[in-house]
């Protein structure tokens, strides 16, 4: 019995869900090998043989492979599925477009961001947005699973010693194509693995606000900044801020939820975060019930003196 998992990366490096990823595929048992699929993606392969507990790394070199498309990633996890007992995702968008396509191929049913790993085959994961915890069972021989990254630790990027296999390139005979991207700049760290974030509500008010009273908070911070789902609705903060179930899914060491109340979507989100701190001049707020730190008071005076004080 063993593990593969599919790691995510810029063909220089590996993003950290593959190290949680790591994590999660060590609790099933068996040897864990990880996939680097890329192209001139030999730094990411021996980025990928150094972390803690993977016992090999498989290394497809291939033109399909240089931004990632689904089907190509897909196609190359087909071609190596039958030596694995478990192929495991990190629940982001990259590995949610590309499991269902295996676990179809495969005829077999996926198993979707597990929190817990009970045995070999029973997991555990949330549903009802957070609200209650299945435990599912899974008797197919191949299980094919996404994996929430807050649910478990990471694995150390550094002290393996693993061995680097070139393996053949299986390409899908698709009509997808890659035509270009625009990446967004942000000097702050990324939502998903900021160690502080800094989030606003539809309190605020405008965007204008938004940038008067937040930024300054997570400035003195060094934290990323997040937005409930009213608020990005309500156009005061971009899409890629939103934190929720229908957002990001974010577990700081510390997270400040501003003029947030606290609907059921955003606390699915944020409340694994390790200290949660609430201001809001609603005692009846949600967001207190899930909160280490509440602050019933008006955020447009709270902050600015909070940020006086730091």
């Amino acid at each position: 019995m063993s593990a593969l998992v599919i790691a995510e990366h810029d063909n220089h490096q590996i993003k950290p869900a593959t190290l949680n990823t790591v994590t999660a595929a060590l609790a099933c048992g068996g040897e864990v090998h990880v996939l680097v699929a890329g192209k001139d993606a030999a730094a990411a392969a021996q980025a990928a043989s150094q972390i803690a507990g993977v016992s090999k790394v498989l290394h497809a070199d291939a033109e399909g492979f240089a931004h990632g498309l689904a089907e190509h990633v897909a196609a190359q996890v087909l071609a190596l599925a039958s030596g694995y007992s478990h192929i495991l995702f990190a629940a982001t968008a990259s590995g949610k477009n590309i499991a269902p396509r295996v676990a179809a191929k495969l005829d077999v049913g996926q198993i979707s961001d597990i929190t817990k790993v009970d045995s070999p085959d029973i997991f555990e994961r949330p549903i009802y947005a957070g609200n209650a915890i299945a435990t599912v069972q899974a008797t197919d021989a191949t299980k094919v699973i996404t994996v929430r990254t807050t649910g478990f630790d990471a694995a150390a990027a550094t002290g393996g010693s693993a061995a680097v296999e070139s393996v053949t390139a299986a390409i899908a005979n698709a009509n997808s194509q890659f035509m270009g991207s625009e990446i967004a700049k942000n000097d702050r760290p990324e939502l998903t693995a900021a160690k502080i974030i800094v989030s606003g509500g539809r309190a605020l008010g405008s965007s204008e606000k938004f940038a008067e009273v937040i930024t300054p908070l997570a400035d003195k911070l060094g934290a990323a900044m997040g937005a409930s789902r009213a608020a990005v609705d309500a156009g005061y903060a971009p899409n890629d801020w939103q934190v929720g179930q229908t957002g990001k899914i974010v577990a700081p060491q510390l997270y400040i939820a501003c003029g947030i109340s606290g609907a059921i979507q955003h606390l699915a989100g944020m409340k694994d975060s390790k200290v949660i701190v609430a201001i809001n001049k609603d005692p009846e707020a949600p967001i207190f019930s899930v909160a280490d730190y509440g602050l019933e008071a008006d955020l447009f005076a709270a902050v600015p003196e909070l940020v006086s004080k730091l």
